[in-house]
């Protein structure tokens, strides 16, 4: 539809066509009119609303999306198709590692394809729409939606931001991929405590600095949504706060889609105590440009009232509308409402060989070797009994909470890939310990009481399970711990204080570890947790996050050397829960531990715990030894550019990636900068024994920051540039900017 036909059939509509278009209602309202009756009621929403609603939630599926669209379209007077958005966040049926660990690859190009591939499946099952990719950047391990994540940095985050969205909405406007909405605009990783639906306080200058330029890349790279946090940001709640939504992300960055609140979020401003009533809250969040509200009533009882009253203008309205309109015209809706959804496509896209794949490559790039002592790893297969245990040694919940669409029953267990590698013979296996000593907390997340019961290991279990555990240990050259959090134990609304490893898990791995065998510990978690213990307890550590559908095969692979390691992590492994929020770029202080004129108690420290983080920004080992050398700058001074390059050799005799990391410290501004920040990186793949000369290319706009005066830009004066394996371990040059 052209765009003048788009403007008459905007006109054409009555003031309920048009708010409906701005109305978001999940699928229990339209399976049928019967089963709507309850929904409606608790909403108070009635059915003239219901039949003319722009989009539905999380409804997947082509024949159910086609069923909804078909019966919804023949009461359609205009035949305006419903949008079909969904939670698609790191796979759709192929699942892919969750984003933090989809952050611990450092290689964009890679989750590009990977997202292209989620799009896929999820176009083929009628989704049009998806809720991702979350840019949030977090610094706080404690809250729960760290697993969405791409980590803590504001560069690193850019780039996967941009990939996601580059690679769901690939060919988009010609029928391809689907459409991207960023969330959860903005700064919602910064919820004080960790907390979810928390408050969140921090200067401008952070915020432009640290928490947008993720939401920018995505603008920037075309998405075609933005969903607004739940949070608060100088006092206002994102959906209504105009400094945000209407004065950035609209004039500033020229975003011109459609702005979603998110689940509840508009009337949930009466709750946060900036509306008195539903009126208010659809008055505020329609001021501030927040086009569509996701399941209340506010804009559909709210907004015609609102008109007749004189207290909206009815072009603020329009624009809205218009701007949903424009959505379902540019995916082409109009012409085809199942933009060629089918359920013969789906077999056709779901879980291909090409796809499985493509996940064990993001798997396995998406692993961290935090710890190798004494070399235990790789393992040779069928040299020696390997013993694995745990309550994820033989887990199809390998996909994390997020994966909504997937299948457990698709997932390769850890135990699935070992078999790989080992006959029968050289393969021991129980699971050894339950996964939580109490599992009560799922009753807030729907289990009843007789469910929660069934879930754990009697007591008669648990002590026949340790006791097997301890004779096949015996038997064994080397025990694999295959550990972690529960899958509800991160994700939305899971936010912990105690990250450590479950108890019960702890003292099993304790008993175990006594036999003074061999040992291998594989993570499964959401989030970094607390390692401290467990360090010293066990020889290797593998970070696995939520490895994905391939988890399995991915970490066999890696366990036994047919994959060499190239995870890095992108957020800090705190010491001590007590050390959170905690990121590599820190800001100066007058007193830092280091300081050359205070000593002893006086300096910026715990008393009970190191400053630094157990695992830094950028950390990862592998089973090769790369050296760094000749750190070279082409000049002392920057103009314009400045061409940095730097010797990287593997030293082994098994190929490798490698990531080369570029930071800078700027030594004086006008405001207090950051020891060290990111500014460039590259995975680079060496063969054995070869050496290769890295090059990078920094620039004035790299080194811009926003000012005393708030001013983004770069101030003249003497910087230095580190470049290593990780934050840490770097070498260092200094230049003069002119």
């Amino acid at each position: 539809m052209k765009e003048q036909a788009l403007k008459e059939l905007l006109n054409s509509l009555t003031w309920e066509e048009k708010i409906g278009q701005l109305v978001q209602l999940s699928g229990d309202f339209f399976h049928a009119d019967q089963l709507a009756v309850g929904p409606q009621k608790k909403l108070g929403i009635d059915q003239r609303i219901v039949d003319q609603v722009g989009s539905v939630l999380n409804v997947t599926g082509a024949e159910k999306t086609k069923e909804i669209q078909d019966r919804h379209m023949a009461k359609s007077r205009h035949k305006i198709p419903l949008l079909f958005m969904a939670d698609i966040i790191y796979g759709y049926r192929t699942i892919f590692p969750i984003p933090l660990g989809l952050g611990a690859t450092w290689n964009p190009d890679l989750i590009e394809s990977a997202y292209q591939q989620t799009a896929e499946e999820a176009k083929a099952a009628g989704a049009h729409v998806t809720f991702a990719p979350m840019v949030d950047l977090v610094r706080d391990a404690r809250w729960g939606r760290t697993l969405e994540s791409t980590g803590e940095d504001p560069v690193l985050n850019a780039a996967f931001a941009k990939a996601m969205v580059t690679g769901l909405q690939k060919d988009l406007l010609n029928g391809g991929g689907i459409a991207s909405c960023v969330k959860h605009f903005a700064a919602y990783g910064a919820a004080e405590g960790g907390r979810e639906y928390n408050t969140v306080d921090m200067s401008e200058r952070r915020l432009r600095q640290e928490y947008l330029p993720a939401y920018k890349a995505a603008v920037d790279a075309g998405c075609q949504l933005v969903m607004t946090s739940f949070n608060t940001y100088d006092g206002m709640p994102v959906t209504g706060n105009q400094f945000l939504l209407k004065e950035i992300l609209r004039k500033e960055w020229g975003f011109d889609g459609v702005i979603i609140s998110d689940y509840a979020a508009i009337q949930e401003l009466i709750a946060h105590g900036v509306a008195a009533d539903d009126r208010e809250a659809a008055k505020l969040a329609i001021e501030a440009t927040t086009d569509i509200d996701m399941k209340t009533p506010c804009y559909a009882k709210e907004l015609e009232p609102l008109i007749e009253n004189g207290e909206i203008s009815t072009e603020l309205v329009d624009r809205s509308v218009y701007r949903v309109l424009k959505l379902k015209n540019d995916l082409g809706l109009f012409e085809d409402p199942y933009r060629g959804a089918s359920q013969a496509l789906e077999e056709q896209a779901f879980l291909t060989e090409e796809k499985r794949r493509l996940a064990k490559k993001v798997s396995a790039e998406s692993v961290v070797l935090l710890q190798n002592r004494n070399q235990v790893l790789p393992l040779a297969p069928n040299k020696e009994k390997v013993l694995l245990v745990g309550p994820y040694g033989d887990n199809q919940e390998l996909i994390g909470l997020w994966a909504v669409h997937g299948q457990r029953e698709d997932v390769v267990t850890i135990k699935k890939g070992f078999e790989n590698y080992l006959d029968s013979d050289h393969l021991l296996y129980t699971q050894g310990c339950d996964m939580l000593e109490d599992y009560a907390f799922l009753g807030e997340f729907g289990a009843t009481k007789d469910q929660i019961e069934q879930l754990g290991l009697d007591e008669q279990m648990k002590a026949t399970e340790l006791e097997t555990a301890l004779a096949l240990a015996q038997q064994a050259d080397t025990i694999v711990f295959a550990l972690g959090e529960h899958t509800m134990q991160s994700g939305e609304a899971g936010s912990r204080t105690d990250i450590t490893l479950p108890k019960i898990q702890q003292v099993f791995l304790q008993k175990m570890v006594e036999l003074k065998k061999k040992t291998v510990l594989i993570v499964i978690s959401g989030r970094p947790l607390v390692l401290t213990k467990e360090i010293e307890q066990v020889d290797a550590i593998l970070q696995a996050w939520f490895p994905g559908t391939e988890g399995g095969n991915a970490l066999a692979d890696i366990v036994f050397g047919q994959t060499n390691p190239s995870g890095r992590l992108s957020m800090s492994f705190p010491y001590s829960v007590g050390q959170l929020p905690l990121y590599y770029s820190e800001f100066k202080t007058g007193r830092p531990l280091t300081s050359p004129t205070h000593k002893g108690r006086f300096v910026s420290k715990y008393l009970d715990s190191p400053n630094e983080p157990l695992f830094s920004f950028g950390f990862g080992l592998s089973y090769s030894k790369v050296e760094y050398s000749e750190l070279t700058l082409n000049s002392e001074y920057m103009n314009e550019s400045l061409t940095i390059s730097v010797t990287v050799k593997n030293r082994s005799d098994r190929s490798a990636q490698e990531t080369v990391q570029l930071y800078i410290q700027d030594v004086t501004g006008s405001v207090v900068r950051p020891i060290k920040e990111l500014k460039a990186f590259q995975k680079v793949d060496l063969r054995a024994d070869e050496e290769k000369k890295v090059t990078f290319h920094l620039t004035r706009a790299d080194l811009k920051f926003y000012t005393k005066e708030m001013l983004f830009e770069e101030e003249p004066g003497k910087f230095i540039v580190f470049v290593g394996p990780n934050v840490k371990e770097t070498l260092e040059a200094t230049f003069d900017l002119k």
